[in-house]
C-alpha cells in the first residue's frame, strides 16, 4: 500500500493492560502464545486504515527482568520495545504511556492508543485537536470513559473484528450491531 503522506501515527501499546483483559476477563486464564494479539497486524492496520506510517512503541513493565525473547520479536516486528522500571508502587507503563501522550501534543502527529484504561482519558483527549486519534481495544472492556471520547471524534478499533489481531475466534460475549448479524455463526 502506498502511503498518503509523511505525517506519522504513533502506536502507543500497552501490553500488559491488553494481556490482563485477555486473560483475566476473556479466556478466564493465563493465554497461551497462540491466543495472543499477532502484533504485526496492529502495525498493519494503522497503516491501511489511515494510509500513514506508524511507528509502533511497546511499553513494557521490565522491573522483574527483560524479556529478551519477546523484546527481540517485538523489534523484528518493527516495534521499539520500552522496558521500563519502578517501584512495586508504580504503574510504569501507565506512567511512560501518559508522559509520551504529553509529548505527543507539540508533535505534528497521529495516535493510535492500544489499551482499556480511563487513566489515559484526559491525555487522549487533549490529542483531539484536529489530529486522528485512535483507540484500539476489546470495545466491551473499554473504560466509560475513553468511550465518551468518541463524541469528541475519538475512532475506536475492536482488536479482534476490525483489526484482526488474533488467528482463532476469542470466547467473547459481546453485543452485535444488526447489520453485522450473522446467523451461520450461531448454526454450528
Amino acid at each position: 500500500m502506498e502511503l498518503t503522506t509523511d505525517r506519522p501515527t504513533y502506536l502507543l501499546v500497552d501490553g500488559e493492560n491488553i494481556d490482563a483483559t485477555l486473560g483475566t476477563s476473556i479466556l478466564g486464564r493465563r493465554p497461551h502464545p497462540e491466543e495472543r494479539p499477532r502484533w504485526d497486524r496492529l502495525l498493519t492496520f494503522v497503516r491501511e486504515q489511515w494510509g500513514q506510517q506508524a511507528r509502533g512503541l511497546f511499553f513494557l513493565n521490565a522491573s522483574q527482568g527483560m524479556p529478551m525473547s519477546f523484546v527481540q520479536a517485538l523489534r523484528a516486528m518493527g516495534y521499539q520495545a520500552i522496558p521500563l522500571s519502578g517501584t512495586t508502587e508504580e504503574k510504569v507503563v501507565d506512567i511512560a504511556v501518559q508522559r509520551t501522550l504529553q509529548a505527543l501534543r507539540s508533535r505534528a502527529a497521529d495516535v493510535m492508543l492500544v489499551s482499556h484504561d480511563g487513566d489515559f482519558r484526559e491525555d487522549l483527549a487533549a490529542l483531539l485537536d484536529g489530529r486522528q486519534v485512535g483507540l484500539m481495544a476489546f470495545q466491551e472492556f473499554c473504560s466509560s470513559g475513553l468511550a465518551a471520547l468518541a463524541e469528541r471524534g475519538l475512532q475506536s478499533f475492536d482488536l479482534e473484528h476490525d483489526v484482526a489481531a488474533f488467528t482463532a475466534p476469542l470466547p467473547r460475549l459481546r453485543v452485535i450491531p444488526i447489520d453485522q448479524f450473522d446467523p451461520e455463526q450461531f448454526l454450528v
